[in-house]
């Protein structure tokens, strides 16, 4: 590359410019890294301007297994019976399998789950960061994953029987009491915000502040509020499905605009959702004869008679009304602020191709409430949720296999299922029995594909059919014949992190690599005076674009990983140095200190290139052959590197641009230790 392009001459505007967005960037990854402190500054401006700035998550870096404390496991897959080809997927099976277990009923945010092959071993690595009860851990992982068919759950709800009855009216009797010592009070003279402090069981709202409310969140408080003035309180009980409420209109607003609109959709194959047997030309073909006679007094029975969306046939394409961001990109800016009975042109996004027709536009008003709030008990609140699904029989034991199969006439990824003789038996009553209904396929209690049955299947074959990639349909194969044929595993090593451990080594890295920062600032100070002043800002950018990096990416930081990072300081110091020993070359040639600078960087550039790129060459090495504490030392170090080589060329030369612009070289020699021109001896 270049060198003249890199090291491009700039004005004093744009040097400003630059240093400016440094000094931005830095105060965003300050952010980024400390949101605690950034939301008390949000939280103050919305409690004086109510301009209702959404809050930052304040989550702090993902800890490694050596830091964090939890448990490192090792298993070994029993393959002797798999054929040899196969072994390796199936093992991936597993190892996805076991991810999902760890994350889900661990609840371990950062698992490590990798296979790797020891000679003709293989074997599945585990590390569960934060995991205390290693036992309940390891009967986890160890159990068979569960493959399961279940149909659409039609039974009628059980009744309550006569206890729940008579809970349910009792705790109803003493909310009707509750409610009315409330209006017997107020009546008296008591204020809705005693009552609200008494009475009221929402105690996490301030004075009762439900904030603003809209039609379909609250219907039965709208409809009173819609009537009242500001500042009102309600002289009725209002009832919700709930609770029972006595409420305050505190302010009105203005709420978000809606529109309205109908459409015409001709989906094709390959579109999402979509069961038609259109190809995609033949679709816009059928779309633009549409448009060519659509209007809007036909446009509702062109979509009962056309479209391809479930239901049009009844709501003739009818919408309703939404708000922004409820529909795709592609179908909002075609309605969005047109005026009302305009007809698109053809519209494409991933359900097909649309005619849409905006039928109106509203803008709802919002009303502030404040409210001292009585719950009651319905029947739901006792009767445990109905299973939208329930058993069949059907499980992973009567998979024979599933694979990877395509469409010969319609080119679609779909994934074929074989089932062994007691399956199949199954498998041809389940079907029977649900035609042009779904039927759920689960994985360890997790949905993977609810496919419609469009007839019963007798052979006991199936396809699941839908908008698979290659790689989609490969994954779904993989966790059902995870599911059906599971690798056996035995643990060989088992491993435990204590916490402590992990935070005095984290505390102990945090103050070594503190020191070490001190003393290298400090050194650069003694031996470059300026510039190394310059340097050490440079670098503390630099640390801190760094850790902001690992906390939005999501690294998860190790002892070797904290070994990378402060490695990769030393890195970025080294480039400094080229450079400021050029700079001091430079000066002691007579030259301005502009001039200087810039032919120091011009300089020093290719030794800053070359050393920075023989490094990531060896992390990329060991990203690629290494694991574990290997892996996530290169990656920070990597990070680091690629960082340190911005925060030299472009931070630290641009502060010099910015700074020595206001001193004359000759003046302020003594700066730079160097800028003294030598006396050449004959």
């Amino acid at each position: 590359m270049d060198k003249k392009i890199i090291f491009k001459s700039l004005n004093k505007s744009q040097v400003k410019w630059r240093v400016a967005g440094s000094l931005i960037l830095f105060l965003v990854c300050l952010v980024v890294i400390f949101p605690a402190y950034a939301n008390i500054g949000i939280d103050w401006v919305n409690n004086k301007t109510s301009i209702g700035i959404p809050t930052l998550p304040n989550s702090g870096f993902n800890l490694g297994l050596d830091l964090q404390g939890g448990a490192h496991l090792v298993y070994q897959a029993k393959v002797d019976d798999i054929p040899e080809n196969e072994r390796a997927s199936s093992v991936e099976g597993v190892r996805d399998v076991i991810e999902r277990r760890v994350r889900g009923g661990l609840g371990v945010a950062e698992p490590l789950v990798q296979t790797t092959k020891v000679g003709e071993e293989y074997r599945v690595i585990v590390e569960l960061p934060g995991i205390k009860n290693v036992s309940d851990a390891i009967q986890m992982i160890g159990e068979t994953p569960v493959l399961e068919f279940k149909e659409a759950n039609n039974d009628k709800p059980r009744d309550l029987t006569d206890a729940e009855k008579a809970q349910i009216a009792e705790y109803n009797d003493n909310a009707n009491y509750k409610i009315k010592n409330i209006l017997d009070e107020m009546k008296a003279g008591a204020s809705l915000e005693q009552m609200i402090e008494k009475y009221s069981e929402e105690k996490e709202l301030v004075m009762g502040n439900i904030g603003f409310i809209t039609e379909e969140v609250h219907p039965e408080i709208y409809a009173w509020a819609n009537s009242a003035n500001d500042g009102d309180v309600s002289q009725i009980v209002i009832k919700e499905m709930d609770g029972m409420s006595v409420v305050r209109k505190l302010s009105t607003r203005d709420g978000e605009k809606e529109v309205s609109a109908k459409h015409i959709l001709i989906c094709y194959r390959g579109a999402s959702y979509c069961e038609s047997q259109f190809s995609e030309e033949e679709a816009l073909s059928k779309i633009n004869n549409l448009k060519a006679e659509v209007t809007v007094e036909n446009f509702s029975e062109l979509a009962k008679q056309n479209s391809t969306e479930p239901g049009a046939s009844e709501s003739g394409g009818d919408l309703g009304f939404f708000k922004a961001g409820q529909m795709v990109p592609e179908f909002e800016n075609a309605v969005w602020n047109v005026p009302v009975n305009t007809i698109s042109e053809v519209v494409k996004t991933d359900f097909g191709y649309h005619l849409i027709l905006k039928t109106g536009e509203q803008t709802r008003k919002e009303y502030e409430i404040s409210r001292v709030f009585i719950s009651t008990m319905q029947a739901s609140d006792v009767l445990p949720p109905e299973d939208a699904w329930k058993q069949t029989g059907l499980s992973g034991k009567q998979l024979k296999r599933a694979e990877v199969a395509q469409n010969t006439q319609t080119g679609q990824i779909q994934v074929s299922l074989n089932f062994d003789d007691a399956g199949t038996t199954l498998f041809s009553d389940i079907t029977s029995r649900n035609v042009d209904k779904q039927v759920a396929i689960f994985l360890d209690g997790e949905i993977l594909s609810a496919p419609v049955v469009n007839e019963a299947i007798i052979d006991g074959s199936a396809v699941i059919s839908g908008n698979f990639t290659w790689q989609e349909a490969k994954l779904l194969v993989q966790r059902l014949n995870s599911g059906a044929l599971p690798v056996g595993i035995e643990i060989i090593n088992q491993q435990t992190v204590d916490a402590s451990l992990g935070m005095d080594s984290l505390t102990t890295s945090f103050k070594a690599g503190l020191i070490g920062l001190m003393l290298v600032a400090l050194l650069m100070i003694i031996f470059y005076r300026l510039s190394g002043l310059i340097s050490v800002v440079s670098l503390v950018i630099y640390s801190v674009v760094v850790l902001a990096i690992f906390k939005f990416i999501g690294v998860t930081l190790t002892l070797s990983g904290i070994a990378g990072f402060i490695l990769s300081i030393g890195m970025a110091v080294d480039a400094n140095v080229l450079v400021f020993e050029r700079l001091k070359e430079e000066l002691t040639e007579g030259k301005s200190l502009r001039s200087a600078t810039e032919e120091a960087f011009v300089r020093a550039w290719p030794s800053i290139r070359d050393g920075n790129i023989t490094t990531l060459i060896s992390c990329v090495f060991l990203i690629w052959f290494g694991s574990g504490f290997v892996q996530g030392f290169a990656v920070a170090l990597s990070l680091g590197v690629l960082v340190s080589m911005f925060t030299t060329i472009i931070i630290t030369r641009n502060f010099m641009r910015f700074i020595f612009s206001f001193l004359d070289g000759k003046k302020f020699n003594w700066l730079f230790l160097g800028g003294v021109k030598k006396e050449k001896i004959s």
